[in-house]
């Protein structure tokens, strides 16, 4: 082979010395366009199916074939960083059109209050904001890792990586992403059998129970969910993880702090030191959300004219429980969607509701409240999937840090243009579609639960169920999660999915020990471990790929 052609091959390879810019022209463009047809996808069918898929993989494929067109500056987009941009847009402004802005806005219409539509749109817009700072301040930290799971940003990287290098990691991968298409069709949640392959065994074996029980106990008598044994659970494991965020973001004295100077001075994505958010920034992203969340509940509370018909000491509880139930669903969902590809925003927003109606926050206030905490959560974890799929993207660029670190900033970047044209979008059409009778039904179950209320024992049976919640999060530590999951898996119990989740573990598992049969070999026998692992994270990620695009696929169904 031609010397000439190799270097040239080998450069075009190469990561670049700089990482493209959200800013220019052709990723701007594509970016702004992209990020529409995703509000638009988003808000057709939260509204129709109550579902809000990850679009992430559609943009990254629509990014590749752009790319493939021999025309000028369009050849550009065979950057797989410049995918990566646009792939992160389009998933945010699904996500915050759906989710963020048009559901919490949907609670005070279904209410009988239009008024208050604009200016819980407001509210909605702050908390979507800081949501979206708070990930990008604490993302690859001890409590939000890097090297955790984030199925959907695996999924998203290796498409890309996939389309860019095709090879034996292409035919894997397609092979899932077709079984996992074809699954979804037939209704079965190949996403989760995705999941199984991707996250901590431990977390997962809880999902999978949890979905698993929650599927089978109402056969035999037990409706956990209108128990609401769930959300029990998940406030008793909510408020232990609260405990070992706040634990881990203490800045250890003696070794700890060298042990971090140390860690953050190896450049190396792999390396337990290759860590790019230390305890002290942990601390002050939380520290500065809290802030900003208490700050934004009292613009809600001016806007929404809570401040008239509550007492100033009730206006002060108002603020705060708003500001603490925006900054713990967040976290909750954060860490649920990190190691299950799965987050229960809805029921852990019902948690913060049915505290409202045990503290008798008036009707007004309770909704404002309601979708001002329903508002965070989803584009939290969403940005956590693209920061995943970035980081996977730039972890052979040299030297590895600066690169990561504005890759990342670009990401952020990317994802506000999303979240601008998402705003957009559901200013413009949220009439439309209210109108029509087209209102999220998350929206209607909170405001049926308002003006219902609670059925006596509610709350007492929520705080006994929460003893073994905390219980099980204690036992499993903040790595693992196994509080959140197990309530996760209850709570979503999506048909089948449990079978999936445990039905890949096994098969994880067994595939691991196959790969290593006859190896004696301590050394040989690790790398045996990896590559079972690197195959069937690409498996996994085919898997998870193939679902979104079936989620996708049912715009038609909704139109």
């Amino acid at each position: 082979m031609n010397p000439n052609s190799q270097a040239t091959t080998a450069a075009a390879e190469a990561p670049p010395r700089s990482h493209p810019r959200a800013f220019e022209p052709i990723t701007l463009v594509l970016t702004i366009v992209l990020s529409v047809l995703g509000a638009l996808i988003g808000i057709v069918l939260i509204t129709t199916l109550g579902v809000s898929p990850n679009t992430a993989v559609i943009g990254a494929l629509v990014a590749m074939l752009i790319g493939r067109i021999p025309v000028g500056v369009l050849t550009r987009m065979r950057s797989q960083h410049r995918q990566n941009l646009v792939q992160s847009a389009i998933s945010g402004s699904t996500f915050a059109a759906a989710n963020s802005l048009l559901t919490p806005i949907a609670v005070p219409f279904a209410l009988g209050r239009d008024d208050l539509v604009w200016p819980m749109l407001g509210g909605a817009v702050l908390g979507l904001a800081v949501d979206s700072w708070v990930l990008y301040r604490v993302f690859d930290s001890k409590l939000l890792p890097a090297t955790g799971s984030w199925p959907a940003g695996i999924a998203a990287a290796e498409t890309i990586k996939a389309g860019d290098t095709g090879g034996r990691k292409a035919a894997i991968l397609g092979a899932g992403a077709v079984v996992g298409f074809v699954g979804a069709l037939f209704k079965l949640p190949t996403s989760a059998a995705g999941v199984g392959f991707l996250g901590n065994i431990w977390a997962l074996a809880m999902f999978g129970v949890g979905l698993t029980v929650g599927q089978y106990a109402p056969d035999f008598g037990f409706d956990l969910g209108a128990r609401h044994v769930p959300h029990g659970l998940m406030i008793g494991a909510g408020l232990v993880a609260l405990a070992q965020a706040l634990l881990l973001m203490r800045t250890r004295k003696g070794g700890g702090d060298g042990a971090d100077r140390a860690e953050s001075a190896v450049d190396a994505p792999d390396a337990d030191g290759g860590r790019t958010v230390q305890a002290p920034q942990l601390r002050r992203g939380l520290l500065e959300g809290m802030g900003l969340f208490l700050c934004g509940a009292l613009v809600v509370a001016i806007a929404g004219g809570v401040v008239g018909g509550l007492s100033l000491p009730a206006l002060v509880g108002w603020v705060l429980l708003a500001g603490v139930a925006a900054i713990v669903h967040q976290l909750i969902v954060g860490l649920a969607a990190m190691h299950s590809g799965w987050f229960p925003a809805f029921a852990v927003t019902l948690i913060f509701l049915i505290i409202g109606l045990v503290l008798h926050i008036p009707t007004v206030p309770l909704a404002l409240l309601v979708g001002y905490t329903a508002s965070t959560g989803p584009a939290f974890a969403d940005l956590g999937y693209d920061f995943k799929a970035g980081w996977l993207l730039r972890r052979d660029a040299a030297p590895w840090r600066p690169f990561e670190i504005e890759g990342r900033r670009q990401q952020y970047l990317a994802q506000l243009v999303g979240f601008g044209v998402a705003l957009v979008v559901v200013a413009v059409a949220w009439k439309t579609f209210f109108s029509d009778g087209k209102v999220p039904p998350v929206a209607e179950v909170y405001v049926t639960t308002i003006k219902t209320g609670l059925e006596p024992g509610t709350m007492t049976t929520m705080l006994l169920w929460a003893i073994p919640g905390a219980l099980v999060q204690l036992i499993g530590g903040p790595s693992r999660q196994m509080g959140v999951l197990l309530a996760t898996g209850l709570l979503v119990a999506t048909p089948q999915a449990g079978w999936m989740v445990l039905g890949a573990l096994v098969v994880r598992q067994l595939y691991t020990l196959w790969r290593r049969r006859g190896i004696a070999d301590p050394r040989a026998r690790k790398e045996s471990d990896e590559q079972a692992e690197n195959d069937l994270s690409l498996v996994g990620a085919g898997l998870v790929a193939g679902s979104s695009l079936n989620d996708v696929g049912q715009l038609t169904k909704a139109l």
